[in-house]
């Protein structure tokens, strides 16, 4: 959780400055804050588990290391909401998690701009600033507000528009700000009661995955089958509406 809040510090103290900003892809965006803060992630990784592997955002190191039998990766995204940090609008975190043979053991999203530390451990429940969080209890899709992000080709995805449209009709409400990491992490501590997107990658999600789970809430693909954070999409909620949910993305 150190790790991940000294990377925020640096995200914080360049917030609102003139920085370097270039394209990764046509519209993707990556910042000198990006790369500061990954840089720094991945030196306290490497100086407190030398064997581990990486896989992160921007450097896409992944080189898995084997210690005996068993494999550990960190997935790392240093600036989740680049677009939103670039323009000044304060939706922006640090997440990681650690993966364990195939399984997320440990997942952590912060937001510097709120102070707030969102932490999970494998069997250990789902925290916010060290104090234990629950999905929310909304039982019907009708009481729910939901929250999704646009992928960045969705002007050719016609199921998007779809989607977004019936969540509309049929919810009480539907967000969007930038961060699939803030969104997950507000569907676990129960600021949301339900979260789908599209062509998400495992850094955007792999944190998130566990908050959710150690919280009480469910994930699956949109035909209800286990969700894997290596293959997008992703529909997420606090168990009890994800029903009515799949019933709009399918």
């Amino acid at each position: 959780m150190e790790t991940a809040r000294e990377a925020g510090q640096i995200l914080l103290e360049k917030f609102g400055r003139k920085i370097n900003i270039s394209l990764k892809g046509d519209i993707n965006l990556v910042t000198e804050a990006d790369l500061a803060s990954e840089k720094l992630i991945i030196e306290r990784i490497r100086s407190y588990y030398p064997k581990h592997s990486i896989l992160a955002e921007e450097s896409g190191e992944s080189s898995a290391v084997v210690d005996g039998d068993k494999r550990w990766k960190w997935i790392v995204d240093p600036l989740d909401g680049t677009t939103n940090y670039a323009h000044g609008y304060p939706c922006f975190a640090v997440t990681l998690a650690l993966e364990h043979d195939g399984e997320i053991v440990v997942g952590v999203t912060f937001d510097p701009t709120r102070n707030e530390m969102f932490s999970a451990e494998k069997g250990s429940g789902a925290h916010l600033n060290n104090r234990q969080i629950r999905v929310s209890e909304t039982e019907k899709l009708a009481d729910s507000l939901v929250v999704t992000g646009f992928p960045y080709n969705f002007k050719g995805k016609e199921d998007f528009a779809k989607h977004l449209n019936e969540f509309l009709i049929r919810s009480r409400g539907v967000r969007r700000d930038g961060s699939a990491a803030i969104d997950m992490a507000y569907v676990a501590c129960g600021r949301f009661d339900g979260f789908w997107e599209e062509g998400l990658n495992p850094w955007d999600v792999a944190a998130g995955k566990l908050l959710i789970e150690e919280a009480g809430g469910k994930l699956s693909y949109y035909d209800g089958s286990p969700f894997s954070i290596y293959t997008p999409p992703i529909c997420g909620s606090n168990s009890l509406i994800h029903d009515e949910m799949l019933k709009v993305l399918v």
